[in-house]
């Protein structure tokens, strides 16, 4: 996985959109907005089991896969791509581990306020705390199949940001969590 500031300038969101000269962003800098992520790659004939201890360290019960694609959504998938790529929370960890195809998690650093883009391609598990602003979108290849991991039920909601969201409790437990509220 790649992670670099987003350089917020107009444009198709499925492209790079990276400052140049880039702009990285540390591990040490994701793990202080508490923002994990492991590689585990796809071909390695043990990844179901190094995938399975990651689950089990982080109390996931539940798992399902999912595929984005033009192919396999048809007249929604325009509808479906601009609706991840609206800003929002969920009140609970969004965890994904990429089997296929690519794409980018756009994600708020807190206090600051601006988008760090990670890119993430198969093999890349990447944990979205609860309460952190963030956002999804394909890259050109305009396909992903990933797994999603829960630690209950299956379940995708999303809290789209708007003024009353900073006030959302999993917001204000995530700003404390990173010592920021």
């Amino acid at each position: 996985m790649r992670a670099y500031y987003f350089d917020n300038l107009p444009g198709d969101q499925r492209l790079p959109h990276d400052y140049i000269p880039s702009r990285p962003v540390s591990d040490e800098a994701l793990s202080a907005i508490n923002v994990h992520h492991w590689r585990i790659p796809v071909e390695d004939d043990d990844h179901e089991e190094k995938l399975n201890a990651v689950a089990k360290e982080r109390g996931y019960k539940n798992r399902d896969v999912i595929s984005i694609s033009k192919e396999g959504l048809g007249d929604l998938y325009e509808e479906k791509i601009k609706g991840f790529y609206q800003e929002h929370l969920h009140e609970d960890e969004e965890i994904r581990y990429i089997l296929e195809g690519s794409g980018f998690f756009d994600i708020r650093e807190a206090p600051q306020d601006e988008w760090i883009r990670l890119a993430v391609a198969p093999g890349d598990l990447l944990v979205v705390p609860a309460g952190i602003y963030h956002r999804f979108t394909l890259d050109e290849g305009n396909k992903v199949r990933t797994v999603r991991l829960f630690k209950d039920e299956p379940k995708w909601h999303a809290v789209y940001r708007t003024t009353e969201t900073d006030a959302n409790p999993t917001r204000v437990d995530y700003l404390r969590s990173i010592q920021v509220a």
